[in-house]
């Protein structure tokens, strides 16, 4: 990424120093890093350790042990099972890890034990550099209601809310109804949008109670603390966060702002820096009140300042991430620097690179959350094997991921796939490159958020821009994935063919129709387009294709040619397209023309029993764990009725009733784990409700 050329110069090597094991009570010299998580964000701190020449060390669970990380470092240590709370969130195993790989510092990345004041305080006491602030300043701001109280007396803007240490649920419903509607209910533990829940009507008491509850298990079960804090929700503030660093020796700078305002379930999709319409006063304004609390508590390291910014221009303290964000890679894009080299240096007691005079913006970045899940129908999250994968950089498109040759997304941590950052000299340039970047991406075998993004950054609503953290639950609403068309169909026939040609030689025994024609039936998700492949050699088919039952339409043919020496090139009627094919022993994946999809060949798919909600049946649409179950069998439910919850990639997923109906055969229980098909329970309709309704 391009940056101010004081800002580059600022880079060099960390010299390489001898083992120490003496307490680090402030800072010490250190040769070896033991990064204490996994993905993008442990592949992303080996890389500049390596760089700077030091040794660096992953640690993973029974899951990943042939993760990219694992195989990017120079050393690796096993820490436990798949279960995040059984590995990478034991803290007795990772300071095991580093004894025994001979590690001198722990870089905790973000997430698992980043913002763990105890694993903090166990570094230190086993004479390790915890890469990150001290104990003592996650205690006072890692805390959502520490650091509203912290906030408030130092003098920076908080809006009414309660974050007190009583947590009686008489008590948070008074206060509830002090501060008003609408409200927000929030952990003060952890983040990521969990533990979070909104109310609009603070005088219905069942619903509140309600809420409160769902909050604190979902709390309790993310974070392992339950306690909540109160928030008068702002409507139409935007979310903007303020990037500080602070050194050993009472420096601080800060490095700019970010805008995360588009956001879904209270989670970041898209992130950007600068913020659209932040001008240069208002931008020292937030700097400054963020380095005034990070000074105050004696912050070391990267931390993030987080605002509600109100349409007046009045900023709102929300809390701060003791940590390294998701979306430190925009601010490194406008700003020429490596935060992560910043971190080693601070950890290792050098002072800050810049001082505030010499920190320079340029250009505009844009960063998106490319994610395992179903977008468009819930976000659901996708785990399972990814058959091939294809990720778009280079021309000022980075990207952050984890993903080995044979990748695969488990079900035990987060959906996030991979970070695509696009960085331009305006906004708008940048945009255009990160929607190219994500056209130009590709995970084959399982369904990502991709054109979700996509239509995100198209949205008049993100180009304009008219911003607030409400602006794409509204706009997504009227929002459908891109679906296949009879072109898109034949196309997938016409590879489909080919691929069996060239895997079995003779297609005559493929069909009893004759060696030169022969039938093809493809379902895209419930829709099953019937086809008619004729080969004509060298590549070329006329592939007929008839829309699905209902669909209407007449059956339309298309002349398609497959270019044999350019993988996925493909010459439809005359039109040159450029698509990407992966093809399985019942299936297939093709990217083209905007469209991604997986189909299912029925004609070499042997019957299976369908999944999903039909007829009442409840199937799981993913792996997890039960964490609630709200009804027992004979129990009457209505359509729309919360019947249980699954968590899942760290998300709680409430599943409800599709019909009016009597539960029959539950066969979960709270605590189990279940796979994705399994059958959950029935719901036989009532007499006079359509079982598909």
């Amino acid at each position: 990424m391009n940056g101010p050329s004081s800002q580059r110069d600022a880079r060099s090597t960390l010299t390489r120093a001898a083992p120490t094991r003496a307490a680090p009570s402030h800072a010490a010299p250190f040769d070896t890093l033991l990064i204490a998580n996994r993905g993008e964000i442990a592949c992303r701190v080996i890389d500049t350790a390596r760089r700077l020449g030091l040794r660096t060390v992953a640690v993973h669970s029974d899951a990943d042990r042939d993760a990219r990380h694992v195989r990017l470092a120079d050393a690796a240590v096993p820490i436990g099972p798949a279960a995040a709370r059984d590995s990478y969130l034991s803290i007795p195993r990772v300071i095991d890890a580093c004894r025994r790989a001979g590690a001198q510092a722990v870089h905790p990345g973000y997430g698992f034990l980043s913002e763990n004041a105890d694993f903090a305080r166990a570094c230190d006491e086993a004479g390790l550099i915890f890469v990150g602030p001290p104990a003592s300043a996650i205690d006072a701001l890692g805390n959502k209601s520490a650091a509203k109280q912290l906030a408030r007396r130092v003098g920076v803007p908080c809006l009414p809310g309660y974050a007190g240490a009583d947590q009686d649920e008489a008590l948070l419903v008074a206060e509830a109804r002090k501060i008003g509607a609408p409200l927000m209910i929030k952990a003060a533990a952890g983040g990521g949008g969990r533990g979070m829940r909104r109310c609009d009507d603070v005088d219905d008491e069942a619903a509140l109670v309600g809420l409160l509850r769902a909050a604190r298990t979902e709390a309790q079960g993310s974070f392992g603390n339950g306690t909540l804090l109160l928030e008068r929700l702002l409507e139409t503030a935007r979310h903007v966060e303020v990037q500080v660093f602070g050194d050993r020796h009472g420096r601080y700078v800060y490095l700019g702002e970010r805008d995360c305002s588009t956001q879904r379930r209270n989670q970041k999709v898209l992130e950007e820096a600068p913020a659209p319409g932040v001008d240069a006063d208002l931008r020292q304004r937030m700097g400054e009140a963020a380095v005034k609390l990070a000074r105050e508590v004696g912050y070391v390291g990267a931390g993030t300042i987080e605002y509600l910014l109100a349409p007046d221009g009045q900023f709102y303290f929300l809390e701060m991430n003791t940590r390294l964000q998701v979306e430190h890679p925009v601010t490194e894009a406008i700003t020429g620097l490596d935060l992560v080299e910043w971190q080693l240096r601070v950890a290792q007691g050098e002072p800050l690179p810049l001082s505030q005079e010499q920190i320079r913006l340029d250009g505009h970045a844009i960063e998106a959350r490319l994610c395992a899940e179903d977008a468009f129908a819930g976000f659901v999250p996708q785990s399972g094997r990814i058959e091939a994968w294809s990720l778009a950089d280079g021309h000022d498109v980075r990207v952050d991921h984890g993903l080995a040759p044979q990748a695969s997304i488990s079900p035990h941590y987060d959906s996030m796939i991979a970070k695509l950052i696009a960085h331009g000299s305006d906004r708008e340039q940048a945009r255009r490159k990160l929607i190219a970047a994500l056209q130009a991406s590709t995970i084959a075998g399982l369904t990502t958020n991709r054109d979700y993004l996509i239509a995100c950054l198209r949205d008049p609503h993100f180009a304009n821009p008219d911003l607030s953290t409400r602006w794409l639950t509204d706009a997504a609403a009227a929002w459908h994935a891109p679906a296949p068309d009879a072109r898109w169909i034949a196309c997938a026939a016409a590879l489909r063919v080919d691929q069996l040609g060239a895997v079995h030689g003779d297609l005559a025994s493929w069909s009893s129709m004759g060696p030169y024609e022969r039938p093809l039936r493809l379902r895209v998700d419930d829709a099953i387009w019937q086809t008619r492949v004729r080969t004509l050699g060298d590549g070329r088919f006329e592939v007929a294709v008839r829309p699905p039952s209902g669909a209407g339409g007449d059956t339309t043919t298309f002349s398609i040619g497959v270019d044999t020496s350019t993988p996925g090139l493909l010459d439809v009627d005359g039109l040159r397209l450029r698509g990407r094919f992966t093809g399985q022993a019942d299936a297939g994946h093709l990217d083209l023309d905007g469209v991604s999809a997986r189909f299912d060949d029925l004609e070499r798919e042997p019957p299976t029993r369908s999944g999903g909600e039909h007829d009442g049946e409840i199937v799981a649409k993913m792996h997890g764990q039960v964490v609630a179950v709200n009804v027992a069998d004979g129990q009457a439910v209505s359509r729309g009725q919360i019947l249980l919850s699954i968590e899942a990639m760290k998300m709680e997923h409430r599943i409800a009733a599709p019909i009016d109906g009597i539960v029959h055969n539950l066969a979960v229980a709270v605590g189990q784990q279940v796979s994705s098909g399994r059958s959950m329970l029935t719901i036989r309709a009532s007499a006079g409700a359509p079982a598909d309704a």
